[in-house]
């Protein structure tokens, strides 16, 4: 099966958010309802593994809930700076080694999640968590609608947003990967733009844009991001601003006790 998503770009991207400097506001939102995840657990994590470092110093945040927080990222750039190392989700391979799993945020852009999920079960020590984000849903609503009049004016359709998990079917995945009581939850936010050019900046600093191996190669023409930006205006409300819907999947699920490990 081919990969839904181009790994090297994916990479370049991370690095091109971690130069920009991804939105704090975001990262602050995550983090937050993730510790109060881990606290209402009550449990120590002597050893845990964080997967996606773009968000920094506040990641922080974990340290006094885990003894040792190992780090991994995609992207070489960004391991770098954040004192991680860079690998892949699909090359992770230390069975039985975690007490709690942390992806943050990389998951929605993997080349095939459900064996991601699975290799993120194993490595977990038995009844242990693996706690996660991702943006799913209805994420870019607004964004979807208004690439259609540039593909109207260049005259070619082509995939602008990649397509996202809808909660049920990462509920099903988790099931299916072996971790038990999985919980998915969701996280809507809705921000307000001034215009298209703003929405994308952001998503260029949160490494959110276009990462499908299928996407049209070409960079919009003049006319083309024109027709798109102000199709992106006539959606605005009475204050000028439009409103984009994103959507965070939170979850969880644990590892198979020691009586019960699923193989």
């Amino acid at each position: 099966m081919p990969n839904l998503f181009d790994s090297d770009l994916r990479a370049l991207r991370r690095a091109r958010a971690w130069r920009l400097g991804p939105p704090a506001f975001l990262a602050d939102r995550v983090i937050e309802d993730m510790t109060d995840r881990l606290a209402a657990m009550n449990r120590p994590f002597p050893r845990a593994l964080l997967i996606g470092t773009l968000a920094g110093a506040a990641l922080d945040r974990f340290a006094p809930f885990v003894d040792r927080l190992d780090r991994v990222d995609p992207s070489a750039l960004v391991a770098e700076h954040t004192d991680a190392r860079a690998i892949a989700e699909d090359a992770l391979d230390a069975v039985g080694t975690y007490d709690l799993v942390i992806a943050l945020g990389t998951l929605d852009t993997v080349a095939d999640l459900p064996e991601t999920l699975t290799r993120l079960r194993l490595l977990l020590k038995p009844d242990r968590p693996l706690l996660g984000v991702m943006p799913g849903g209805e994420t870019l609503p607004v964004l979807r609608r208004v690439m259609r009049a540039a593909d109207r004016v260049t005259g070619r359709a082509s995939p602008h947003v990649h397509p996202r998990i809808e909660p049920a079917a990462l509920a099903d995945l988790l099931a299916q990967a072996g971790l038990v009581m999985p919980v998915v939850d969701i996280d809507r936010l809705r921000l307000a733009y001034r215009g298209l050019g703003a929405l994308l900046r952001d998503l260029r600093a949160a490494g959110a844009t276009n990462l499908l191996a299928e996407r049209d190669r070409k960079a919009l023409d003049r006319l083309a991001y024109r027709a798109a930006s102000d199709a992106f205006a006539q959606e605005a409300d009475a204050s000028g601003r439009t409103v984009e819907t994103f959507e965070l999947l939170h979850f969880h699920g644990w590892s198979p006790g020691a009586a019960d490990t699923v193989l």
